[in-house]
């Protein structure tokens, strides 16, 4: 995501009223005029101890996660960042007044209810597989074209927050032999066993995304090591450009697309000054 775009997300109200949710306690206690409305006086607006080391654990708890999620951009460090920043806040406004605790709870669950995180509402070019033998003729019928294949479950939380980031990918990317599908495999079990997903409700393969070139699987995350340990993987979409480098995939499609072109071109051109010279001659 480039900063343009990750600036116009932040613009929505979600980010910016979540971050002053964020920013509130150390806002209040910074701010002399609110500070000595709410904390009662003005020796009451530094920090102490016990506040900074709720800060300083919260900045370690975020780090952690952020890293363990393979967070990329801004906008992902700030989405995984929320909920840790609210139980924060909430526990410094309670050491500070219970009553202020509460209020700040009931201002989570409010904002929670009007103001959900913002998902891709656009255009998308998916195509959603039923059975294994519908897929495997689209291979057949045309080996030139590669396939990137989401497997999912409707109930799984990881594939409900994914799928509008695939969607996104597949209205961005989609081209002639570039081209995007969906299995469910909660639906289509055989289907997971076919490509070894594992569909149960402890399961850490879902979303498992393939990709297909020449009729065949060359690439696929999350990936299962030598020892057969599964490696973690954060579906961002930065994550799944790079990692299937759909790039430079879009852009030799397009690359192949215009030499298939100038043969046909050249023909037609050919043929048009053949006939020209025939008219010519008459």
């Amino acid at each position: 995501m480039s900063m343009k775009k990750q600036f116009r997300t932040l613009a929505q109200p979600y980010y910016w009223v979540n971050i002053l949710m964020a920013l509130s306690y150390l806002l209040a206690k910074k701010t002399k005029p609110i500070c000595s409305i709410v904390f009662a006086g003005d020796d009451m607006c530094e920090l102490d101890s016990r506040e900074n080391e709720i800060l300083f654990f919260l900045l370690i708890v975020i780090m952690i996660r952020s890293r363990k999620t393979g967070s990329v951009n801004m906008i992902n460090y700030l989405s995984s960042s929320f909920i840790y920043t609210k139980v924060a806040n909430a526990i410094l406004w309670a050491y500070s007044d219970f009553r202020y605790g509460l209020a700040f709870l009931l201002l989570c669950i409010l904002v929670g209810m009007l103001l959900p995180e913002p998902t891709y509402k656009g255009p998308e070019h998916i195509t959603y597989f039923r059975t294994i033998q519908a897929f495997e003729d689209e291979l057949a019928q045309n080996k030139r074209i590669t396939w990137l294949v989401c497997f999912y479950t409707v109930w799984n939380p990881n594939c409900v927050n994914f799928a509008p980031i695939f969607a996104e990918l597949s209205a961005e990317y989609n081209f002639d032999t570039l081209k995007f599908g969906k299995f469910d495999i909660g639906r289509f079990p055989e289907i997971a066993q076919k490509y070894r997903i594992s569909d149960s409700s402890l399961s850490r393969q879902l979303p498992t995304v393939i990709l297909f070139k020449n009729g065949k699987e060359v690439e696929r995350h999350p990936k299962v090591d030598a020892k057969g340990k599964l490696l973690k993987f954060f579906f961002s979409a930065d994550n799944v450009r790079a990692s299937f480098d759909l790039n430079n995939l879009y852009k030799q499609c397009v690359e192949d697309k215009l030499k298939q072109s100038k043969p046909q071109q050249q023909i037609m051109n050919s043929t048009t000054t053949t006939t020209a010279a025939i008219k010519k001659t008459q």
